[in-house]
């Protein structure tokens, strides 16, 4: 759809400079006019005119209709002027506001479709005002189908034809869309405006610190000087400048030493060590560092009042749970503080905490954004008894439904003797084998084939461990659905390289951390040599670590700034408005007992 989108939008393009005002010729056809009547008079006359008159006054009125919201009756006197007897121009109007009319209904596909009638090929010949109605709504049809960098292009096509607030709108709704899109996608376009726009965004995403983000917005400017990003910074950008103040110089490291904890408190600690080692390395005068010891605590109004009397001005920690859970109830906190675990949902917490953690909720969340963008609508889900499945389907169905999909069903699994069962009755296999064995009785005779599966299931969503996993995917070829794609959770994974191990889920796509699916990364290949066991599942914490200092300088940041994002090991961090730390992961899919990385899809 991108490939044959472009060619219009530089046809477009090249016409919209030339193109005035006035009517449009006459092969194209007379445009609607904007009507000084009400729809029942404008529908009226349309019932008493000829046929072409008839037309342009439907047109008027269903364009009425949207512009009063009332989309029902757009669409419905819309559907009243048949297309192919309209001259091109009139064509393209009605084209344009049958797609702003599906995206008013939340369906792109539909206004991308309508968008692709041939009469589009002469749009470049129409007045400038229908040409950017109709590129617009392409370019919220794009976004919203989640074709983001086409979104972003065709934006900046139309871009030199916006003034006053339409421009800037414009102007902020490509910094968003170039924002959002992975480094992978951040590639040379061959269009230089789009390409300025897309080397700006790599800037921002390679830098670290707010300073050195400032310091590579100024590079890229004197770069691009002539850029319409270099002369207007986009607001998110030019705030930057107001939450860079004191520099952060002292962090306070609160985590158990000893305990249930210590072995994960470890792996957190080395992992963020590891990452202020190699700023020093990199000549970054990175900030203080002091250990405390969370499993020696008498009480937290102890540990800030000595953390103040250090010089802390950064708390990350504390891991445990209940410690965290402490810090949410209470109204305010001495010091700005980046839990590495989560309390409660729905609590609102003091402002000056912060929560990080290797939530499987965002995982599963990003399962939903995944299946969605591949085009999946109708899923079933298999996840473990018990209350961290609950959780971890709750937070599958809330976003998997608030995007529009369907939930046929869910089971919960325990026992593995259980298992063939439960996915029959998913797949309704048992209700199969009933028809066929009534059939059979009622024509007297052996009937052939295997039981039929239901056929409404786009998808499996998976939440399980390795063994579950292990067994799960041989019973779904059993039961005679193996050919079902199925996306999972990380917690299949143990890491490493072991085929023998992975054989039984070939096909399965899962979600991890840029940690364990980019071996290649420098300060992963440093720690690895130091701990080897961080190649394995322990290296998600190693990785956590490692963001939790990369987020240390970062929070002032993600919360004035909503839309933006910090590229880390454990995944792409963003802020959500319960200042939880929320993950996008990259993707991966068993294949010959070989994890192999898949393309980034956009959101």
């Amino acid at each position: 759809m991108i490939a044959c989108l472009r060619p219009l939008s530089a046809l477009c393009l090249a016409g919209l400079l030339v193109a005035c005002a006035s009517s449009p010729s006459s092969t194209l056809g007379e445009l609607p006019r904007t009507p000084q009547a009400s729809i029942e008079q404008l529908l009226e006359q349309a019932s008493s005119s000829p046929a072409e008159q008839a037309a342009l006054l439907r047109l008027s009125a269903a364009d009425l209709a949207y512009q009063q919201q009332d989309l029902g009756r757009a669409a419905r006197i819309l559907e009243e002027v048949p297309l192919e007897g309209l001259k091109p121009a009139q064509q393209v109007f009605a084209s344009t506001l049958a797609a702003e009319i599906a995206m008013a209904r939340n369906k792109p596909k539909s206004a991308l479709q309508a968008l692709q009638h041939p009469s589009l090929e002469r749009l470049g010949e129409l007045p400038v005002e229908l040409q950017v109605r109709t590129q617009l709504v392409r370019a919220r049809a794009l976004a919203a189908d989640g074709q983001t960098l086409a979104a972003a292009r065709e934006r900046v096509y139309i871009a030199p034809l916006l003034s006053g607030a339409a421009a800037s709108s414009n102007h902020e709704e490509i910094w968003t869309l170039v924002a959002s899109l992975p480094q992978s996608q951040l590639q040379s376009s061959g269009d230089s405006d789009l390409d300025g726009w897309l080397s700006l965004a790599l800037a921002t995403k390679n830098a670290g610190t707010p300073d050195q983000q400032l310091a590579a917005i100024d590079t890229w400017k004197a770069q691009h000087a002539q850029h319409p990003a270099a002369e207007q910074l986009p607001q998110a950008l030019s705030k930057l400048k107001e939450l860079v103040g004191q520099p952060l110089q002292k962090i306070a490291l609160l985590l158990p030493e000893s305990g249930q904890l210590a072995a994960v408190a470890r792996a957190l600690r080395d992992g963020f060590m590891a990452a202020h080692y190699q700023a020093q390395q990199a000549g970054q005068n990175p900030p203080q560092v002091q250990l405390y010891d969370s499993s020696r605590l008498t009480s937290l109004d102890d540990f800030y009042r000595q953390a103040q009397a250090d010089g802390v001005q950064l708390v990350i920690g504390p891991l445990e749970k209940p410690l965290v859970k402490q810090l949410s109830e209470r109204p305010q906190l001495p010091l700005t503080t980046l839990a590495l675990n989560y309390s409660e949902a729905g609590r609102e917490a003091p402002a000056q905490l912060f929560q990080f953690g290797l939530a499987a909720e965002d995982e599963a969340r990003e399962v939903a954004r995944r299946a969605w963008a591949d085009g999946m609508r109708r899923a079933v889900a298999l996840v473990p008894r018990g209350e961290w499945g609950d959780r971890v389907l709750a937070a599958f169905q809330q976003s998997w439904q608030g995007a529009g999909g369907s939930l046929i069903a869910a089971e919960h699994v325990d026992q593995p003797v259980e298992l063939a069962q439960q996915i029959a009755d998913l797949f309704q296999l048992r209700e199969s084998e009933a028809r066929a064995k009534r059939l059979q009785n009622t024509l007297g005779t052996a009937v052939a084939g295997q039981p039929a599966r239901r056929q409404d299931i786009d998808f499996i969503f998976l939440a399980a461990t390795p063994q579950q996993a292990q067994q799960i995917k041989p019973t779904l070829a059993f039961q005679y659905a193996g050919d079902v794609p199925v996306y999972a959770t990380s917690h299949l994974y143990t890491g490493g390289a072991n085929p023998a191990q992975y054989m039984d889920l070939e096909g399965i796509r899962f979600c991890e951390t840029p940690w364990l699916l980019d071996a290649n990364d420098p300060l992963r290949q440093q720690v690895d040599s130091q701990w080897p066991q961080a190649a394995g599942s322990l290296g998600r914490l190693y990785a956590m670590g490692v963001d939790a200092y990369r987020l240390a300088p970062r929070l002032s940041q993600l919360k004035a700034l909503p839309d933006s994002r910090v590229e880390g090991l454990s995944g792409s961090l963003s802020l959500n408005a319960s200042q939880r730390v929320e993950r996008q992961l990259p993707w991966a899919e068993f294949h010959n007992g070989q994890v192999q990385r898949l393309p980034d899809a956009t959101y």
